[in-house]
């Protein structure tokens, strides 16, 4: 894309104009919108389920690994301690997932997902499914591809960038797409 197509007005009352202030990032600015444009509709579709934003990567990591400790959930996530507290506790109070002492350390806790939550992954692959429709509706097969690799390109880039100065992607860049 070329810097002046990314600083055209935007004609759609929908889309505002690009501020002035992000003339020289454009594409930085065009990447936080389509973040949160996404995260508002993943918003939607999780609330249908009884879910908060970002519950639901705390589910899929438990799924897909089982018991952890709850300070290696907080790595994998990449979040405050003290937002994956609030939310674990919202998912246990709503039957997700089990937290119990770890019998290596008792002073660790162990979280796992329940089998209750078992109906809650077909439900939250379901509705990842028709965000992924409505996020890519319009781009032709191709385009999609070529989406997922710039995008993972400017995952790896900014997990590097990141790593630098800390371990925030450490974990991410084990698990493509998580940065």
């Amino acid at each position: 894309m070329a810097a002046e197509t990314a600083q055209e007005p935007r004609t759609d009352p929908q889309c505002p104009a690009v501020p002035s202030a992000v003339l020289d990032g454009p594409v930085s600015h065009a990447i936080s919108r389509v973040a949160r444009l996404h995260r508002i509709a993943a918003g939607r579709a999780l609330r249908d389920l009884g879910l908060h934003p970002g519950q639901e990567f705390l589910m899929m990591h438990l799924w897909d690994s089982g018991a952890v400790r709850q300070s290696e959930l907080i790595k994998a996530v990449g979040l405050d301690p003290s937002t994956v507290t609030k939310m674990l506790q919202r998912l246990e109070q709503s039957g997700h997932v089990r937290r119990r002492p770890d019998p290596a350390d008792r002073r660790a806790s162990l979280v796992e997902a329940t089998d209750a939550s078992c109906g809650l992954l077909v439900e939250v692959r379901r509705a990842w499914g028709e965000l992924e429709h409505q996020t890519l509706d319009g781009l032709e097969d191709s385009e999609r591809t070529e989406l997922a690799r710039l995008l993972g390109k400017v995952e790896a880039s900014l997990c590097t960038e990141l790593t630098r100065s800390s371990a925030e992607c450490e974990a991410m860049v084990k698990e493509p797409g998580a940065c």
